[in-house]
């Protein structure tokens, strides 16, 4: 759930830069972003109904380039922040999720942060005491939990013979819960939510995301999994509720660093990781509620 929605981060920008072309109330290239994002959802559908392994492909190319566009942005700041061993647990947690399951991927990320301790404390040799280490450590540990570990969780959704539909339960529900948030805050938006970390989040878009998104949850699990109405109930809730905080997390790291996108990957989205804010832990509660409920 990128920033581009009615709860966004303003469009002033701390280091200077401004996104080019017609701008929305949102403060982004409006028309680029609608194209962008139907292009990204149709590849996304043609990918789960002809070729759904393909799924788990297409999260391992986009695990480096968003974990690459964090540390990236740390570095800029003066962080230490190890892409190297991060980028490898990365596609370790991703794969040793098609034969191991979750015992793979919680394997692969505590071996990941082992190698990322080890890698961050003898970088510059064992005659140098390394600065700021648990600093560094600490934003480690939560690249690798925001990006490669909740991308396993995502591929563990389509191993299933029902794989397909169950990664659309993730998708309709944070995509429709997106649309309804803008639709809704730009229209009618006037009580912040959260201003002190994203200006333009109002509550009357989070209302249209509850709705919208609750909305195509029950859809979702009635048509694609063919599970009871209900299920859609507690799945809808919490995907709006990770969507919608997965996009104040990241809006408040970007604040941190005093930047307004991660990067200029997608236009009229930033970077991928832009993209992914709200994905990213709905896809952890996707896979539990979905594995939890009947």
């Amino acid at each position: 759930m990128a920033d581009h929605d009615a709860g966004s981060s303003a469009p002033d920008v701390q280091n200077g830069e401004q996104p080019p072309g017609k701008q929305s109330r949102a403060g982004r290239n409006l028309p680029a972003a609608i194209t962008v994002g139907a292009l990204l959802a149709g590849l996304l559908v043609y990918t789960l109904l002809f070729a759904p392994r393909f799924w788990v492909v297409i999260l391992a190319v986009a695990t480096p380039i968003a974990t690459h566009e964090v540390t990236r942005r740390l570095r800029e700041i003066g962080y230490d922040v190890p892409f190297i061993p991060l980028a490898l647990g990365g596609q370790a947690m991703l794969w040793l999720s098609l034969p191991f399951g979750a015992r793979g991927a919680l394997g692969a990320f505590g071996a990941t942060a082992v190698l990322c301790m080890i890698w961050r404390l003898i970088g510059r040799g064992l005659h140098h005491t390394p600065a700021n280490y648990l600093r560094d450590m600490s934003a480690t540990v939560m690249i690798a939990v925001w990006v490669p570990l909740c991308m396993s969780f995502a591929a563990l959704l389509v191993y299933r013979d029902d794989g397909p539909g169950r990664v659309l339960c993730l998708l309709f529900p944070v995509v429709f819960s997106d649309t309804g948030g803008y639709a809704v805050g730009v229209l009618f938006g006037k009580h912040p939510m959260a201003p002190a970390i994203s200006p333009k989040k109002s509550w009357e878009g989070f209302a249209g995301s509850l709705v919208l998104g609750i909305a195509a949850a029950v859809f979702a699990v009635t048509v694609f999994l063919h599970r009871p109405w209900w299920v859609g109930l507690p799945l809808g809730l919490l995907l709006v509720l990770t969507g919608v905080f997965g996009d104040l997390i990241e809006s408040q790291v970007k604040r941190d660093i005093g930047i307004k996108d991660m990067g200029r990957m997608l236009p009229g989205h930033g970077g991928l990781m832009d993209r992914l804010d709200g994905l990213l832990p709905s896809a952890v509660m996707t896979w539990i509620v979905l594995t939890v409920l009947p």
